[in-house]
């Protein structure tokens, strides 16, 4: 059972003592390209058995040969810093220095974001990755909140194909979805989505679904396999149904002022090691998916096929709805492109 209380007050204290860590390291010249050493705090919602947090860890283990122990960066996983609303106002203070966050976060801060989480958007993650990757493509996107918000994003994770997971049976179509409590992301596209898909959509943080799957509280929820096993949602919800209504994404950002003080030689080597970290999660992703369904189904999880056409019917209004500006449909032309 998680308990939501406990990771509350675990946050409070955790970045109450991370406040009081960096007043009295002294070692901010680092980041400058100094000969002090600064360790980033990276937030995570995420176990330590997740692709992100062993990609991220060894991202910051080459980031600290790579510049000579000037940076490095310590993940704290498990929400410990708190859910991805909070961290992310936490790197807008600089308290947090990088989070990790779903595209739903910065879709509630810029519009434009919301392109990328639309439903079908992208048909796989190797075409996903191709694009929100690339500067060309996301440079004026990326930085789109430093402004506003001192917020930079550096790139992006892939969350794998979402679908619909209950516990009241298989779904097969949109109707078998009428009246079940589904989870969604805190996103008004999102709500949308799964309003479309037939459900009724219930916004919930995501350390507080198992819980509330468990209470009855919801009656299902939507993810990929990797989180359904490391989260333990099969446990209380063992129907998965393939819908593929969403290739989702993850968000590295960081906080704007702490990254444009970077010296030039620690910018490429934060830039070079991104790179091969988002590359290592992409190749862990494919074969974690396969490994948690194995685990599911020996657990007793159900997984079917559904009536795909039928969900792409339900989900095509949404496009007119939320892609309204030049820049957005722009954006989505090129995520279809990809493939």
């Amino acid at each position: 059972m998680r308990n939501t209380t406990f990771l509350r007050a675990g946050a409070v204290a955790a970045v109450a003592s991370l406040a009081l860590v960096a007043c009295g390291s002294g070692d901010d010249d680092a980041a400058g390209g100094g000969g002090e050493s600064k360790t980033l705090k990276l937030a995570l919602n995420q176990t330590e058995q997740h692709p992100s947090f062993i990609a991220l860890e060894n991202f910051g283990k080459r980031l600290k040969e790579s510049t000579g122990g000037r940076l490095s960066i310590q993940v704290y996983p498990n929400e410990t810093l708190g859910a991805q609303q909070e961290t992310l106002q936490l790197v807008s203070d600089g308290t947090v220095d990088l989070a990790i966050v779903s595209g739903t976060q910065l879709e509630n801060l810029n519009k434009d974001f919301s392109v990328f989480n639309m439903p079908l958007a992208f048909t796989s993650v190797e075409g996903q990755m191709k694009v929100v990757n690339d500067p060309k493509t996301v440079g004026d996107l990326y930085s789109s909140l430093e402004s506003s918000n001192k917020i930079t994003v550096v790139g992006a994770f892939t969350q794998g194909t979402r679908n619909v997971y209950s516990k009241k049976g298989p779904v097969n179509t949109p109707a078998d979805l009428k009246g079940q409590k589904i989870r969604v992301q805190e996103s008004d596209l999102h709500t949308s989505m799964i309003s479309a898909m037939g459900a009724s959509a219930t916004p919930m943080a995501f350390g507080e679904v198992y819980t509330a799957l468990q209470a009855g509280v919801l009656d299902g929820a939507e993810n990929n396999e990797v989180s359904y096993v490391t989260q333990k949602h099969f446990e209380v919800a063992k129907y998965y149904s393939r819908t593929n209504h969403l290739v989702g994404l993850d968000y590295l950002v960081v906080n704007s002022d702490l990254v444009k003080g970077f010296s030039a030689e620690d910018k490429a080597a934060f830039d070079k090691e991104w790179a091969a970290a988002w590359a290592e999660h992409t190749d862990l992703w494919g074969k974690e998916t396969d490994k948690a369904v194995a685990a599911a189904e020996a657990a007793g999880a159900k997984f079917n096929d559904v009536d795909a056409a039928a969900f792409e019917a339900a989900l095509e209004p949404l496009k007119a709805k939320f892609l309204t500006s030049d820049v957005q449909k722009k954006l989505y032309e090129t995520a279809q492109a990809a493939g």
